[in-house]
């Protein structure tokens, strides 16, 4: 005699979401959105899953603003991301745009340049015997991936550059248009 396996169809839907919305709570923190389309894959009915979210939302085991503002944080903290890449991948998680502008505003100003700064000066020695154009270029495009605007990123790496006695002659003064 077999048990029948957890979430099997006759169960009760409710319980069902529940369940997978601790699940994947507990292993992290999760989206609205994230937990929604978890549910639409387990074919838990529409109606049964709103139900269920707004119950989790009202107790606070989902905050969109809290997940939102801890990202950014953490993000930005840990992989060096600037405002413009925070906001995309909050956005690829489903976090409403209001949230995402709230959160990413957060952010201080001379905190991201103060992190453009740092990323530059760990890369610079791996660029190290490139020409001075090379070098401008690997570094301001390694900033552009991390979501830093032009006009920042180019500063910060020229300055840095320059700091280093780098021969900045073949640098065109003036960053590309986008």
């Amino acid at each position: 005699m077999s048990a029948a396996p957890r979430g099997a169809e006759g169960g009760d839907p409710e319980a069902r979401a529940r369940e997978v919305c601790l699940r994947l709570l507990a292993a992290s923190p999760r989206t609205r959105a994230q937990l929604a389309d978890a549910l639409r894959r387990k074919d838990v009915p529409a109606e049964v899953a709103d139900r269920v979210l707004a119950r989790f939302t009202d107790v606070g085991l989902i905050d969109d603003e809290a997940f939102a503002r801890a990202w950014v944080q953490s993000r930005h903290s840990g992989r060096g991301l600037a405002k413009r890449a925070l906001a995309a991948e909050l956005r690829r998680r489903g976090v409403a745009d209001d949230t995402v502008n709230e959160a990413v505003e957060t952010l201080d100003p001379a905190r991201e340049e103060e992190t453009a700064r740092a990323l530059v000066v760990r890369r610079l020695p791996a660029t190290r015997g490139a020409d001075p154009a090379k070098r401008m270029r690997r570094l301001v495009g390694m900033l552009a991936r991390k979501g830093y605007p032009p006009g920042l990123a180019y500063r910060v790496v020229k300055e840095a550059l320059a700091d280093e006695g780098a021969d900045l002659e073949a640098v065109p003064d003036t960053v590309p248009d986008d």
